[in-house]
């Protein structure tokens, strides 16, 4: 896929967290044998969000059945899942509780189209361990479309996390593009009916910027998610993991993301995080804050 390098604009331009806490963070999560999107993603924030001892972590294995064009995860055949991994996810996250006082934490997966659930009752089974090991956390679950099946995600949404999110990530028109094997409706329809099999669940989605999208293709996707209930929403900038993937067709400038955070609110998002370096995970405990205040305020049972 060739299309002119576009130079990176100052904004995205600052300097990587590392050393220090953070560097020990990486060196403990490598030593655990455990996964983390922020490092298998290549996520720009995980220094900062290493030194603060706050991981996203990625179960089921680093290989996903799928190959969508944007991501940096590695395709392929997975592993099979390793019954041992709830216990070894809770296990570290009490630990990065004991130390640095976590409250909140994301778990999200490769997608697995090899399994029957899509591992959904393996997303239940960490859950289960995380509320033994370490009552009184908050748990987002970032789960997969699971090919449809309304049995595996009632698995998932039953089980109750305080936040259940699945990105749209782009626009219907660049789904073919950009998300192999996903479908636009599939996805939104997966959204509405969590809320419908767990009311009070709050349900969060993110969307990439800068593949291509049109300002108006953005909006009627930020309408289609609060039709389907959605209330929290993260709007960050693309960054092509490497040459043989999407490329970056536009640096949205911090001004629109800040239009589109406004629009967002006015349609009636809890809670709105846009910028450039917003990843759905990124401060997620923060965007569940808000949106649990707000519902609160408006007298919504949670």
């Amino acid at each position: 896929m060739t299309a002119p390098q576009l130079r990176k604009p100052p904004w995205l331009r600052r300097p990587l967290a590392s050393g220090g806490e953070a560097a020990r963070m990486e060196r403990v999560l490598a030593g655990s044998g455990l996964h983390t999107i922020c490092a298998e993603g290549r996520c720009p924030n995980r220094g900062e969000c290493f030194g603060r001892g706050v991981a996203t972590f990625l179960i089921l294995g680093p290989v996903c059945t799928r190959s969508c064009s944007f991501c940096a995860v590695a395709g392929g055949r997975p592993a099979p899942p390793d019954p041992d991994e709830p216990a070894r996810v809770a296990a570290q996250v009490a630990a990065l509780a004991r130390e640095h006082g976590l409250a909140f934490v994301v778990v999200t997966s490769v997608t697995r189209d090899d399994l029957p659930d899509g591992g959904a009752a393996h997303f239940a089974a960490v859950l289960a361990e995380l509320r033994g090991r370490c009552p009184g956390l908050g748990v987002e679950l970032l789960v997969p479309d699971f090919a449809g099946d309304e049995a595996a995600l009632a698995k998932v949404a039953e089980a109750r996390p305080e936040v259940l999110s699945h990105n749209l990530e782009t626009v219907p028109r660049l789904y073919g593009r950009v998300r192999h094997g996903a479908d636009y409706g599939r996805s939104l329809k997966l959204l509405k009916r969590a809320k419908e099999m767990a009311p009070g669940l709050l349900t969060k989605s993110g969307l990439m910027l800068g593949l291509g999208e049109t300002r108006a293709e953005t909006l009627e996707v930020m309408t289609d998610l609060r039709g389907a209930g959605c209330e929290v929403l993260t709007l960050g900038q693309y960054l092509s993991p490497g040459p043989t993937h999407h490329p970056v067709l536009e640096y949205v400038s911090p001004e629109v993301f800040a239009f589109l955070e406004t629009q967002a609110r006015g349609l009636g998002f809890a809670a709105v995080a846009a910028g450039p370096f917003v990843r759905s995970s990124y401060l997620a405990e923060g965007h569940y804050r808000e949106a649990l205040g707000r519902a609160r305020c408006a007298g919504e049972p949670r």
